[in-house]
């Protein structure tokens, strides 16, 4: 993130910096008068401008008048020692983001920026779409997210945002949603890109194991320590450590990993020396944080140190109409999988996949596509798929039987409602020949007038 902090008071100046580089954002500007302050805004691409009210020659709403056009995409928030409604209501209506009152707050300022960071991601989502509400691409270091909804894609737009400034970002969301996918997208966009990327899931590690498994151990700390060992943290120097199921940690052990976090420094079991590292922290967990803190499960000191950023994932009922695009792709890799040609799905399957209930969510319509292109014996996944109905049948109801003819016939007459009655239509769905579905017509038409007679 690029940021400028013009003020025309040297000590408001490099305080404010020194803050924010303690905070991991080295890429600050500063600049003491509003004449040089419009020249940089002009020339750069600043994401947030802190931009002092009170200056000579150009005062801050001036310099944001001047500016703000030919910067849409920079927040700009005003710092100001005067506290008057007028003034603030018209920085806000000149395109101010927000309006502070000196002496500021450190966390109030940090968190204003922060949710100016997040403004800019939905911006730049709205922005994607290029004004004609289509949803914006998907960013190029998440491609492995597959969507189209245009709550995730905005989702992923802050996540960009947030995870450049290498600080630690905290996912949530339940189980099956893309939190992993999500925190390697983070790792290609942060400082440490070019690093390794080490996954841990922090509820298998066993407490006996804890501070060897991520602070390492030295050789002969105890029997069977033949050498040395780095532990997960120096195992992710320079890049990223992706802590999964971090809300699992026992509470005994959440204060060893917390002081890790705040010194930066792990000591080996077993070593006197400390051993700096530098890396990002992504954390993830599917329990709700916030219940945890009122239940003493969690510290709060901890949360803070790991929530530097939030990005919830919503689950697959809140974003259905990715499920085709799911489906596409879950099937061309079971098709790859188990070596069979398969071209799509009839529209029975596509909405029984709509109806269904899904635990796992993305994992479990995965399993799904998965279980189906396994059974298939066709050339489309039709709606009759064994197990498809399995959850909406009731166990005291016998199980409705019929022949193979009986199913393929339901499903061709299907396909031609779907198409309106066009057999060129139908017979593409299908996979098969235009013949071939006349055919099966003619078969429909003479079984039923034998039932007649």
């Amino acid at each position: 993130m690029k940021i400028l902090i013009v003020d025309d008071e040297p000590l408001v100046l490099s305080s404010i910096k020194l803050l924010l580089r303690r905070r991991g954002l080295p890429k600050v500007t500063i600049c003491d008068n509003g004449i040089e302050a419009v020249e940089k805004i002009k020339n750069n691409d600043f994401d947030i401008v802190l931009l002092d009210y009170l200056m000579p020659e150009l005062d801050g709403l001036q310099v944001l008048e001047k500016v703000k056009p030919f910067c849409p995409n920079t927040e700009f928030i005003i710092l100001t020692a005067v506290d008057d409604v007028a003034t603030a209501v018209k920085a806000i209506r000149l395109g101010s983001f927000d309006y502070l009152v000196k002496p500021i707050d450190n966390e109030r300022l940090l968190l204003t920026m922060e949710r100016a960071y997040e403004h800019l991601g939905l911006l730049a989502g709205l922005a994607g779409s290029g004004g004609t509400g289509k949803p914006c691409e998907v960013p190029e270091p998440f491609s492995e997210i597959i969507s189209q909804d245009p709550r995730m894609l905005e989702l992923l737009t802050f996540a960009r945002i947030m995870g450049n400034s290498g600080n630690p970002v905290l996912i949530t969301g339940e189980s099956g949603t893309g939190k992993e996918l999500l925190a390697r997208g983070l790792h290609k966009v942060g400082p440490g890109s070019g690093g390794p990327f080490i996954a841990v899931n922090v509820s298998a590690i066993p407490e006996s194991l804890f501070e060897s498994q991520f602070f390492g151990h030295a050789r002969g700390t105890f029997t069977g320590a033949e050498r040395d060992h780095k532990g997960f943290f120096e195992q992710a120097d320079g890049g990223t450590l992706f802590l999964d199921e971090i809300g699992e940690l026992p509470m005994r052990l959440q204060s060893k990993l917390l002081r890790v976090l705040e010194d930066k420094m792990v000591i080996p079991v077993g070593a006197t020396q400390p051993i700096p590292v530098r890396l990002q922290i992504v954390s993830a967990t599917n329990i709700d944080m916030q219940t945890a803190l009122q239940e003493g499960s969690f510290r709060l000191d901890l949360l803070c140190r790991l929530k530097s950023a939030h990005v919830h994932l919503p689950p697959l009922r809140e974003r259905t109409g990715d499920i085709p695009l799911l489906a596409e792709h879950f099937l061309r890799r079971a098709c790859e999988k188990h070596h069979k040609t398969i071209n799509g799905f009839s529209p029975e399957a596509m909405d029984q996949l709509y109806q269904k209930d899904y635990p796992g969510n993305i994992r479990s319509l995965a399993q799904e596509i998965e279980n189906a292109v396994i059974l298939c014996d066709s050339d489309y996944i039709l709606g009759q798929n064994p197990g498809w109905h399995q959850e909406e049948a009731s166990p005291s109801s016998p199980p409705m039987l019929c022949s193979l003819k009986e199913i393929r016939n339901k499903h061709v007459i299907d396909v031609l409602n779907h198409t309106g009655g066009d057999r060129k239509q139908a017979a593409r769905i299908l996979g098969v020949t235009l013949r071939h579905v006349q055919r099966i017509l003619s078969q429909i038409k003479a079984d039923q007038h034998l039932e007649e007679k």
